[in-house]
């Protein structure tokens, strides 16, 4: 059977598929004569299972543990009930806070902000957890320098590499030596240079921005 079967079958992505496999959740046969791999109705019911336990937010881990028969289906649910009910729990507390700030009928700039924050850290010190949404706002913060970042050095290497192209193919008709390792040396500091620059960005969003922002 060929993945583009056992993805209809089955009704997962082969991109989820290569992932589980990568994960060693699922282990298809290889053809001996072409090494292609050979999937199954064994490999579809595996999917199937697969995907129901992470339609319910079962960890990967668990699955795996399930899978290779370390946990039964009932050991690997007890443990992920923990985490629901736990998580359940801190929801909970998400709406009672919400539902309490509700009936203050007031603008924002007359909320007390750290009466309730303080509130919140006595109740995670009590093992309640919530959402942190100041990590996820930051990270998105990574998407623009690292783009930025690759498109340059693709492009630095690419005008280094059609130099040398250039060069070798007509040495007669190039320049100096000297003012080819000048031009691949001005590429190659400003792709050093931009790399840098980028650490230097997520440094500051890591330590900076982060930090000041659980300090305020």
């Amino acid at each position: 059977m060929k993945i583009n079967e056992v993805e209809a079958l089955a009704g997962i992505s082969k991109k989820n598929i290569r992932f589980y496999e990568e994960q060693r959740l699922l282990s298809p046969g290889r053809n001996a004569e072409n090494g292609y791999r050979e999937y199954g109705e064994k490999e579809v019911q595996v999917l199937r299972r697969i995907k129901l336990l992470r339609k319910l937010g079962v960890p990967i881990e668990e699955i795996r543990k399930m899978l290779s028969g370390a946990h039964t289906v009932g050991d690997g649910m007890r443990r992920h009930l923990i985490s629901l009910e736990r998580e359940q729990q801190n929801l909970e507390q998400s709406i009672l806070l919400c539902r309490e700030l509700q009936t203050r009928d007031i603008p924002i700039a007359d909320l007390d902000a750290e009466e309730m924050l303080t509130r919140m850290e006595e109740m995670e010190k009590g093992g309640t957890c919530f959402s942190n949404q100041e990590k996820q706002d930051v990270r998105v913060r990574f998407v623009a320098p690292v783009i930025v970042t690759v498109l340059m050095v693709a492009l630095m290497v690419s005008l280094s590499a059609l130099f040398l192209w250039a060069y070798r193919v007509s040495p007669e008709e190039a320049p100096p030596i000297w003012v080819l390792f000048l031009v691949l040396g001005v590429f190659s500091a400003i792709g050093i240079g931009v790399i840098l620059a980028l650490a230097q960005r997520i440094r500051e969003i890591v330590k900076g921005e982060i930090d000041d922002a659980k300090r305020y």
